[in-house]
């Protein structure tokens, strides 16, 4: 290949002829990202625009279970087309009204849903929509962008009662599971949350807003009562990374976590048969992976924490 020619396209290039000439079957695991990294010597973000090439040719699907495969019926190439004749193909069905800011955001956040954060780029939401990638370019200016809107419209899925529940307790109960239902909807979500350079988006703005006056008439100073709501919601953004680490692991290795405890079942017998490990030993498997559960204990031991500071200060002589 020329070298002008850039890595990610070479790569592509060579994958395809191996889709193309029948050496990769249809219904093939493909190669994943991180071994394509691997294999080729090339940074992850080079494989991750190698896939959504394949994809964006419709050579390569995903499936949960499974992962990125081969597309049923690939094995011969196509026959060539003008530029630009696949997007409008692709678009012809869609109406303009619908090429938006809104629309755009959706496509992403669904491309991001089934395939990880990632996956998303303008290029791969624009063949998902079926038009040019500039045109996306007039409702956000480029990746960073993207998914600090991406995150914002998701926080806005959730609705924060006026005035909530009576107490903070409860009212901190609610905005936490909110939080956990939105990261578990959206398993990308906890990979977009940064606690050092915050997105500024408004609706997840609202939540630590609404936060804060969950713990009005508490005579906390304002220093305490955002590293409550922060710390609140690190909770929720450090369990759910576990569920989005499954799922990634998933989708990369087409293993499910179920088949994955049955091939380790052998050494953790041989393990636990040495009677190093009595406690661990007794303990249920679905104790330790019930991320659901790991969550409401955290929430609960750390609630719990939070009222015995209270108990404390208020015993405190003024």
């Amino acid at each position: 290949m020329p070298p002008t020619i850039p890595p990610y396209q070479q790569i592509a290039t060579e994958i395809r002829t191996r889709i193309l000439t029948g050496e990769l079957r249809p219904g093939e695991r493909m190669p994943s990202i991180r071994q394509i990294a691997g294999r080729w010597g090339v940074a992850v973000a080079t494989a991750t625009k190698v896939m959504a090439a394949l994809r964006d040719e419709g050579l390569v699907e995903t499936k949960v279970g499974a992962g990125a495969v081969v597309t049923a019926g690939r094995g011969q190439p196509a026959a060539p087309q003008q530029p630009g004749a696949r997007q409008r193909q692709a678009g012809a069905g869609i109406p303009k009204q619908a090429l938006n800011r809104k629309h755009t955001l959706r496509t992403a956040i669904a491309i991001a849903d089934r395939e990880g954060l990632d996956a998303v780029s303008m290029r791969r939401i624009a063949a998902e929509m079926g038009v040019g990638p500039m045109s996306l370019y007039r409702h956000v200016a480029g990746k960073d962008e993207l998914v600090m809107q991406m995150t914002d419209e998701v926080f806005g899925e959730a609705e924060l009662p006026a005035p909530g529940p009576d107490g903070w307790r409860a009212k901190l109960e609610l905005v936490s599971r909110l939080q956990w239902e939105l990261c578990r909807r959206h398993l990308w979500l906890p990979r977009a949350v940064s606690f050092t350079r915050p997105l500024l988006a408004p609706n997840m703005m609202e939540h630590t807003e609404w936060t804060l006056r969950a713990l009005d008439g508490l005579g906390l100073p304002m220093t305490t009562r955002i590293r409550e709501a922060l710390t609140l919601h690190a909770l929720v953004v450090s369990a759910a990374l576990s569920m989005a680490q499954e799922a990634e692991a998933e989708q990369e290795t087409g293993v499910t976590l179920d088949r994955w405890w049955l091939a380790q079942q052998e050494r953790a017998d041989a393990l636990l048969g040495t009677g190093r490990f009595p406690l661990l030993t007794a303990i249920a498997e679905e104790t330790v992976t019930d991320v659901d559960g790991l969550f409401e204990y955290s929430l609960a031991r750390h609630l719990d924490g939070f009222a015995a500071m209270l108990h404390k200060d208020a015993a405190r002589p003024q």
